[in-house]
């Protein structure tokens, strides 16, 4: 490994740079684990890593990249031995520390997972930091109690990479799945991945002065926040619960108490970026088992080369983006 290629964003004034460049592996910062990566993806926090704008970035160059997958090549940590494929997401990764738009990372031991049996390194990359998310979504909305049976959960912000992996994941799992989106052109995919109803953006965004409003949905995975919030806040069951995990559209929420004290709605806040190993570890096992989205390849992810990101990054930080976007960084 004399070099490398590296997808690489820098601060120049008040803008930002995005280049690929040919870096040397002393470049890499310290850690225990080096790994040849083969896969990485496009989450909505790679596009704001990417821009002057987006808040996330620590420190400058960065090689950006939540999240990846690949095999270790060289070890300080007595749990990780070369040749072993592995999948890396959370943490600093991406954000301050080199992520995985590059062929090779550097990471600490404690922020590895072994690649689960089942799982190849590219579909453990379909599924990301987003399709993790959806996963850890679902699972804590069950630990509440939701059940198939006990109404249609409602997904928002459907087509992005959490709202479809969760559309997928409830429809196998044997629940009644309602999608909001607010792209017309995204209902038929929907559709095909589970949904049995299509909710438009421009009802749960909307406006309302009532504190509450007529129940609709027995629990909900919630990728967007700000008014789509409020309005699950207003239609969720009696003991319902709202996993949210985003805030696309928006950090604020107007809301009153009267959901939590006259229905017992529930919100759970969705982070995967420090969620400790063993339980990270534990829901990896269960995403190549019983959680495993179906039709993972072919109906939720798309591939491009690493060259092919910037237009991606773009994209998704304008909700242009379908499903998963698979990044082939080593093949």
């Amino acid at each position: 490994m004399d070099s490398f290629r590296a997808l690489v964003v820098d601060k120049a004034d008040s803008d930002t740079r995005l280049s690929l460049e040919e870096w040397t592996p002393e470049r890499l910062p310290a850690g225990d684990v080096t790994i040849r990566v083969a896969y990485s993806s496009v989450n909505y926090k790679d596009g704001l890593a990417v821009r002057a704008d987006g808040r996330v970035v620590r420190n400058y160059p960065l090689i950006p990249g939540i999240d990846l997958a690949g095999t270790v090549v060289e070890s300080t940590d007595a749990r990780y031995q070369p040749g072993q494929a592995v999948v890396v997401h959370g943490y600093d990764l991406g954000v301050a520390h080199h992520g995985g738009y590059a062929e090779y990372a550097r990471v600490p031991g404690d922020w590895v997972v072994p690649l689960p049996t089942g799982l190849t390194p590219r579909q453990a990359m379909a599924i990301g930091t987003a399709g993790f998310t959806a996963a850890l979504s679902v699972e804590r909305l069950e630990h509440m109690g939701l059940q198939p049976g006990k109404g249609t959960v409602l997904v928002t912000g459907a087509s992005g990479g959490v709202g479809s992996t969760a559309v997928a994941l409830l429809a196998a799992r044997g629940y009644t799945v309602a999608a909001s989106t607010g792209s017309a052109d995204a209902h038929d995919y929907l559709r095909e991945l589970g949904a049995s109803e299509i909710v438009d953006r421009a009802e749960t965004t909307a406006e309302s002065d009532r504190p509450l409003e007529r129940t609709r949905w027995a629990g909900a995975v919630d990728a967007v926040g700000g008014p789509t919030l409020a309005y699950l806040l207003r239609t969720t069951a009696y003991g319902g619960s709202i996993a949210i995990s985003g805030n696309a559209g928006g950090a604020a929420v107007s809301t009153t108490v009267f959901p939590f004290i006259l229905r017992g709605v529930n919100v759970l806040g969705i982070d995967s970026v420090l969620m400790p190993l063993n339980q990270r570890v534990a829901l990896w096992q269960r995403l190549a088992t019983d959680l495993r989205p179906p039709r993972l390849e072919e109906s939720i992810a798309q591939e491009i080369p690493l060259e092919e990101t910037p237009k991606a990054l773009e994209a998704i930080h304008r909700g242009a983006v379908r499903g998963r976007t698979i990044v082939r960084v080593g093949g």
